[in-house]
């Protein structure tokens, strides 16, 4: 059985408001998109202003040229009076089997880096012993699933008293959800960000920087792990061109090591 989601703002509102604000957001211009969707700047004014209502080939074009994530999308039919084009299939369903085969076998490959696989509030579908192996220690009650990369890292019972550049790091994870609240609009996300922005931060926190200088190639993560300290840059990825609102919603994050010792730590788990 597959779901899709909607809101009663998206059917309430209309579709014309909401591609308008969609293509605001992207800085695009009527002429620019009506170029781009093979129409006129007049129609696309028109389905803006309500006076026409575009079809529902027209609505899937117009959103895949402002770039509209899956669900989205889905709102945008919705809205104009048509029927969500994309499932929302649950990821334990039999239908989605090969993805999770998959995105074991891809998480298992990166060990002993770790690598995880969320979805779109930070709920880990999927992780790898090397993730196991950071969060050991993390209490219990914080383990119970669905355990949420985000809660795990910033929580003050969590990662975040061992992350020694956490108040870089705290910002650079906020400031990621604050960019994916004003693209995706979604309240259970906005809802986690109030959460943990809300976290106090540690006593820890004020002894941040590394015992010695240390030039990376992008904001590492700074964490000490059995009485040493590993830095680790993150990698996300996602699946390309998704007919799926779940698959669309996932990403796939690795932990590089950033500097040789760290990457020799790594190794020696596998010895």
């Amino acid at each position: 059985m597959t779901t899709v989601t909607s809101t009663t703002a998206s059917r309430t509102e209309g579709v014309g408001p909401l591609l308008r604000a969609w293509r605001e957001q992207r800085r695009v211009s009527q002429l620019e998109l009506a170029l781009r969707a093979d129409s006129s700047a007049r129609h696309i004014s028109f389905i803006e202003t309500g006076r026409s209502r575009p079809s529902q080939e027209m609505v899937l074009r117009l959103a895949e040229h402002l770039d509209v994530p899956v669900r989205e999308r889905n709102a945008l039919l919705l809205a104009a009076g048509y029927a969500p084009h994309y499932p929302e299939t649950p990821l334990n369903d039999p239908a989605l089997e090969v993805v999770r085969e998959g995105i074991e076998r891809l998480i298992s490959g990166f060990e002993p880096y770790p690598a995880l696989v969320v979805d779109a509030v930070y709920d880990v579908a999927a992780a790898n012993r090397g993730v196991m192996a950071l969060l050991d220690g993390v209490p219990e009650s914080l383990l119970t699933p669905p355990l949420n990369a985000v809660r795990l890292t910033l929580h003050p019972r969590g990662l975040a008293p061992r992350i020694r550049n956490l108040r870089e790091w705290r910002g650079h994870l906020l400031e990621q959800m604050r960019r994916q609240i004003a693209l995706l609009r979604s309240e259970p996300l906005r809802e986690l960000y109030e959460e943990v922005a809300a976290f106090p931060l540690p006593d820890t926190a004020d002894r941040e920087e590394p015992a010695e200088p240390v030039a990376y190639f992008a904001l590492p993560m700074v964490i000490e792990h059995e009485g040493r300290t590993l830095s680790f840059v993150s990698s996300i990825s996602t699946f390309n061109t998704p007919m799926d609102v779940t698959v669309a919603e996932l990403a796939v994050e690795t932990l590089l090591p950033a500097d040789p010792a760290t990457a020799r730590y790594l190794q020696s788990w596998l010895s």
